[in-house]
């Protein structure tokens, strides 16, 4: 009966791996007869070939334009390991097709900017390198003109032999001039270009596009980027596990990519501190580094925490605006409240007990890899912070800048959190980025000073519950959208037989464009910006410091069900309820990072207001069980009620308290709330998947490759 359930199990995972989510489950007898057709390593890849090597059988799945071979187990394998432990040798799961699917758009996005950058450049380095032969060549000319003068002062008579000396002479100043040109191609292309013009740049070919997969395990990512990236012209599949290397391998030869992968067998740590510790001894004499191998594009997609490996990317990620692509699927750490000590080891911040609380983990793992950089004078942009299922995705831009590093601080914030009570939040921020005007009076500049707290009270100004502490957390932008745009662009573009998750990542992305709330100041800022770039002149310096110093003012999100689960009420339509915010004149979307979440640039006071006169004018709730001293009893100000009806029955008719009086006038001051549906709709002639929806039973994280590996490796 063990060896039966062995087996049945087996086959329903083996057959889950294989197939599409969409398609229907093939029976294992199917790839065993498919063994008669069974091909060699070398044959062209296709999707569910079976492949033998060495003795062993293998079958094709594809994803994108690569091809990876699983292993098929033998009769042996299946009575003597776990029903997953074939299969699993090396780790591969299907669900994570999306995240693949998304960071080649992004990385395509990124990169043709990139490459438009390093061949402007590149030409301009020709220029220079142009004009210092033809000043030399000139040089050259005036030397054999001038007279040659013997002992006595008269000219020399041998005029053939003049004109044989200029010959080699400018012979041999031509093989100088030569040697000199190839000299200057060496040098950087422009501060903080470490990369070094080559042959192929000069002959107007594409500079060099260059990635590290740093934890590669089948190498599935390495195998898509060489495939499906046209510009890039390498990629650095590495993995600490020898069965993942000789996957990789294995892999690497049947798509036919030995010349754009390279195989590494190393540790991922190692291998960047290598090529750093490489960088710094090869710095001349004023310090600046001669030689560098610095990735254009580091991918970290570790199974679990990617915080170990935070220090060494980036140092080894290209410091004048290199691509970070980070990810983190340890959600039970800086998504819960069960493990504050340690998501503050990890990530130097502590989480939120809060239904917003993804949003907080994207903050907290930008928050370390902004300390991890600045050390070293870098600064992070983030362009684009996803909160996917089960792990979170940014891409984060690193350039080399101290004056930048500067603004940080200002960037930061603590968070006071009502997770005990009604939900509501409050951020501090570390430090203030303030600006002043010059002494000129053309302009400002700006101060790093210290910042006034505490911001709040210890206990909430809505329901008077404790307030609880959070952070340290990035507190700026979490997206840009001039990047969204770029990758919508390029999804536009991609074909849907390659990019199967294509209506996910459009409805994501779009979910993550609108939920970006300018300021009055960032809007007109962006404005002039446009015009300055339309009228084709140069953007004000001072866009630029006010972008550094740029906070995001409208942190996180809220849950309309939740809030009407501490108020006993039932939950407000979402139409209706957008259309009350609205009207009062104030934004509202919703949030990637959860279905049913909406965020607003409206203060609690003016959300708990709309939710008490939805009460009064649609839903009205039975006071007597919502329970004396609870959040609910202290926001719909049942005790103040209460107590204005006892003073009310006491006087008999007499006039009301000044206390009451001025309650009232409070109200009265609070503006008329109307649930208009028709202004709350949203425009649905475009029709988004905005949400993962359940793609199959069971689907999930899935357990770790089997193999001896430290905890900080990894999957795929």
């Amino acid at each position: 009966m063990r060896a039966l359930f062995a087996a049945t199990s087996f086959r329903r995972i083996f057959t889950r791996l294989i197939r599409p989510a969409h398609q229907k489950v093939l029976p294992l007898t199917n790839f065993r007869a498919m063994a008669s057709e069974a091909k060699d390593i070398t044959a062209p890849p296709a999707d569910k070939q079976v492949i033998t090597h060495e003795g062993k059988r293998y079958v094709t799945v594809k994803e994108g334009l690569a091809h990876i071979l699983v292993p098929e187990p033998s009769e042996e394998d299946k009575e003597n390991l776990r029903p997953d432990q074939a299969v699993r040798q090396v780790f591969y799961n299907p669900i994570q097709q999306y995240n693949r699917d998304l960071t080649v758009l992004a990385i395509k996005a990124y990169g043709k900017e990139a490459v438009r950058q390093k061949q402007a450049s590149h030409s301009k380095l020709e220029k220079i390198i142009e004009k210092k032969r033809k000043r030399q060549a000139q040089k050259q000319d005036q030397q054999p003109s001038k007279a040659q003068k013997g002992a006595d002062g008269e000219k020399a008579t041998t005029e053939p032999a003049t004109e044989a000396t200029s010959a080699e002479t400018v012979q041999q100043n031509g093989e100088e001039t030569k040697d000199a040109t190839e000299q200057e191609t060496d040098v950087p292309v422009e501060q903080g270009d470490k990369q070094t013009l080559n042959g192929e740049a000069k002959k107007g070919k594409q500079p060099p596009f260059t990635v590290l997969d740093a934890l590669s395990a089948s190498g599935l990512r390495a195998l898509r980027y060489a495939h499906e990236i046209p510009f890039l012209t390498s990629v650095t599949a590495n993995d600490l596990l020898a069965t993942a290397v000789e996957s990789i391998k294995l892999n690497v030869k049947h798509n036919r990519l030995e010349d754009k992968v390279n195989v590494c067998h190393d540790d991922a740590l190692a291998h960047m501190y290598t090529l750093i510790a490489k960088e710094l001894r090869s710095k001349d004499p004023k310090g600046k580094p001669t030689i560098s191998e610095k990735y254009d594009v580091v991918d970290l997609d570790p199974y679990g925490t990617a915080a170990p490996f935070l220090d060494a990317a980036v140092q080894s990620v290209r410091d004048d605006g290199g691509l970070l692509c980070v990810t983190c699927t340890d959600s039970g750490v800086w998504a819960s409240n069960g493990y504050p000590e340690k998501c503050y080891s990890l990530y130097g911040g502590v989480p939120v007990k809060a239904w917003f609380s993804h949003e907080v983990g994207i903050r907290l793992i930008l928050y370390s890899i902004q300390t991890a950089a600045a050390k070293y004078g870098l600064t992070i942009e983030p362009l684009l912070s996803l909160s996917i299922d089960f792990y979170i995705r940014v891409f984060v831009r690193v350039k080399k800048s101290p004056a930048a590093v500067k603004f940080q601080g200002g960037k930061n914030m603590m968070v006071y959190n009502c997770d005990s009570g009604c939900g509501a939040w409050s951020t501090q921020l570390l430090m203030r980025n303030k600006a002043s005007p010059n002494k000129k009076g053309s302009g400002v500049f700006y101060k790093h000073t210290f910042a006034q707290g505490p911001s709040i009270d210890k206990g909430c100004e809505h329901c008077g519950s404790t307030m609880h502490m959070a952070g340290p957390m990035y507190g700026g932008r979490i997206h840009s959208p001039d990047f969204i745009k770029r990758v919508l662009g390029e999804l536009d573009e991609a074909p849907t037989d390659v990019y199967g998750t294509t209506p996910r990542i459009r409805g994501m992305l779009q979910t993550a464009l609108e939920e970006i709330l300018l300021t009055p100041e960032e809007q007109e800022a962006e404005k002039a910006k446009e015009e300055a770039i339309q009228a084709g002149k140069k953007p004000d310096p001072a866009f630029k410091e006010a972008e550094l110093a740029a906070i995001d003012p409208y942190p996180f999100y809220f849950h309309p069900a939740t809030i009407s689960g501490i108020l006993k009420c039932s939950c407000p339509p979402e139409a209706p309820l957008k259309g009350a915010l609205r009207g009062l004149g104030y934004r509202v979307t919703r949030s990637h990072c959860k279905p049913g979440s909406m965020k607003t640039d409206a203060p609690w006071s003016i959300i708990w207001h709309v939710f008490r006169e939805w009460i009064r004018q649609k839903a009205p709730v039975k006071e007597d069980n919502i329970k004396p001293g609870t959040p609910g009893y202290r926001l719909l100000r049942l005790g103040e009620k209460k107590k204005q009806e006892e003073q009310a029955e006491q006087a008999d008719g007499a006039e009301a308290p000044k206390e009451q009086q001025s309650e009232q006038a409070e109200g009265e001051k609070m503006p008329e709330v109307v649930f208009d549906e028709q202004l709350g709709r949203d425009d649905k002639t475009v029709k988004l998947v905005r949400y993962q929806a359940n793609p199959r039973e069971n689907w999930g994280p899935l357990n770790r490759a089997v193999g001896k590996v430290p905890s900080h490796h990894r999957k795929d």
